[in-house]
């Protein structure tokens, strides 16, 4: 695993790059971020994503334990018509795999989870999640799209996280210091005929004062 650890103004803008789902403990470390879990989907996943048809895609949001969340992601394919099959399977388990890893990294019980089915510009303004931190992993369609801005302003230079590669970041409420100097948004795709599919996974603290 490769960590860059950088400070610039009092803001942390490292970003961690792993090999393995352990490295992605490096978003503990001073300095930094955000870290990226460097992967990719098996191809004939990716294949099969790919060519599904946008209402056959899961999408949903709910508060769950931890224990869950396998049940919820079943339940959320279903209502969507998601094919049976390997390559569902195999989705359905990666969703869990990562849920599992979050809370693990964050040591949460609870978490909030999201499938978004994204057609147009969602979040295409460069921010930070009101969140202590987030996992984003893109399924199908462009990644996450990240860069470095210690004042808040538009980043200089704009990189995108690969597809099926999750990437975690800090969030504003994230406990220690210094703060991320490290702003994402989802990649402005209207009028590209582009379907993405993303999850994304929040650490909930207490789920009534979320519901």
């Amino acid at each position: 695993m490769t960590l860059v650890r950088e400070v610039v103004e009092d803001a942390a803008i490292g970003v961690g790059v792993a090999d393995t789902a352990e490295g992605l403990s490096a978003l503990h470390q001073p300095g930094c971020a955000a870290v990226i879990w460097r992967r990719q989907t098996p191809p004939h996943v990716q294949h099969w994503l790919d060519t599904l048809k946008p209402q056959q895609l899961p999408r949903g949001r709910m508060i769950l334990h931890a224990e869950d969340v396998r049940d919820a992601v079943v339940k959320t394919c279903d209502l969507a018509g998601l094919p049976e099959g390997a390559e569902r399977n195999w989705l359905i388990d990666d969703a869990v795999d990562l849920a599992d890893m979050f809370t693990g990294l964050v040591k949460a019980r609870h978490l909030r989870l999201r499938f978004d089915v994204v057609t147009t510009n969602a979040c295409e303004r460069f921010h930070i999640d009101a969140v202590t931190s987030r996992l984003v992993c893109t399924y199908r369609g462009t990644g996450t799209q990240y860069g470095i801005s210690p004042d808040g302003a538009e980043p200089r230079r704009v990189f995108t996280t690969q597809t099926g590669a999750p990437i975690v970041l800090r969030g504003t409420l994230w406990p220690e210091h210094p703060r991320s100097g490290l702003l994402h948004r989802s990649p402005p795709i209207e009028g590209t005929g582009e379907t993405r599919l993303v999850l994304v996974l929040d650490p909930i603290s207490d789920p009534e004062e979320e519901s």
